[in-house]
């Protein structure tokens, strides 16, 4: 059974349509991410597939149910984090998320646990105005998680990390879906969905462009390939002489040399001896993200 479908759906503002016609199905136990720029309509299509906003149209259905009109029996089997936290004025982080606990009749003792699970254990005792941007955002992830959802939603939920905070919550959340909960995230870092998701669709405009594992969807760019080969080891001349190089760059990090046939290439320089400090870069997710939505500044 899928963990989430969705047919035709649509929300519009005014001569906005924030969602228009989204098509979507998330299996059971995958990890999925919704990936679009400012405005293209992921948040509000999180929104309503979360049941917390009402469609115009299309229907939603998540594990099994339909979420609209508001159905409260899914409230215990799902777990979400918005992009903008709210928490109860003047409390500390442990009472915080001893209330949201309480809220699901957890004990205590669990909602300990995930303090120290997101890492904020030495901030217990401090209230929750008082906490920085990352480690509030640490403490909505465990709001989220402190009831052992079945379906988790994460809105961005990075955003402010420093990147040891950001690295840790990776291995965190690869645990939970790797303990079979179905996880749907939404993330500006493209580097964080192509190592966390089975699939991502990339949203713009309200619609669905594309939809993927990363792997497949970066198999899919004509993009070439770049060789980076560290100061002192091959001259401009020789370089531009080899086989297969479209084009070479000179910086002071040395030289890139662009190619569609990366391999000769190396090969190549391997039989001159000029593979210290090599680096190849293919074509990355972030640059299918790019080639579908383009690279205009959005509000």
């Amino acid at each position: 059974m899928a963990a989430i479908e969705v047919q035709g759906l649509a929300k519009t503002y005014g001569d906005l349509r924030a969602v228009d016609g989204v098509d979507l199905e998330v299996a059971e136990g995958e990890f999925f991410g919704l990936l679009g720029p400012n405005g293209a309509g992921k948040t509000t299509t999180l929104e309503m597939i979360e049941g917390l906003r009402r469609p115009d149209a299309g229907t939603v259905r998540v594990l099994g149910e339909e979420v609209w009109p508001r159905n409260e029996a899914l409230l215990p089997r799902v777990g979400v984090q918005l992009q903008a936290s709210a928490f109860f004025e003047r409390l500390t982080a442990r009472e915080q998320l001893r209330t949201f606990a309480a809220l699901y009749g957890v004990d205590r003792a669990e909602a300990d646990r995930w303090l120290e699970e997101v890492g904020l254990e030495d901030k217990a005792g401090t209230r929750v105005e008082d906490l920085s941007g990352g480690q509030a955002q640490r403490l909505s992830i465990a709001c989220a998680l402190v009831h052992d959802p079945e379906l988790v939603f994460l809105d961005e939920p990075t955003a402010a990390l420093d990147p040891q905070a950001r690295r840790n919550l990776w291995d965190l959340l690869s645990g939970l879906n790797d303990s079979g909960r179905t996880v749907v995230l939404t993330t500006h870092y493209m580097d964080e969905a192509e190592v966390l998701c089975d699939r991502v669709a990339i949203i713009d405009a309200g619609r669905i462009l594309e939809c993927d594992s990363p792997a497949a969807l970066v198999r899919t760019l004509d993009a070439p390939a770049r060789v980076s080969v560290a100061p002192g080891q091959l001259d401009v001349g020789t370089a531009r002489g080899l086989a297969g190089v479209d084009d070479v760059v000179e910086s002071h990090d040395g030289l890139v040399l662009t190619t569609r046939t990366p391999g000769p290439v190396l090969a190549r320089l391997a039989e001159l001896d000029h593979l210290d400090g090599v680096r190849v870069q293919t074509g990355t997710l972030e640059d299918v993200f790019l080639s579908l939505t383009g690279r205009e500044y959005r509000a």
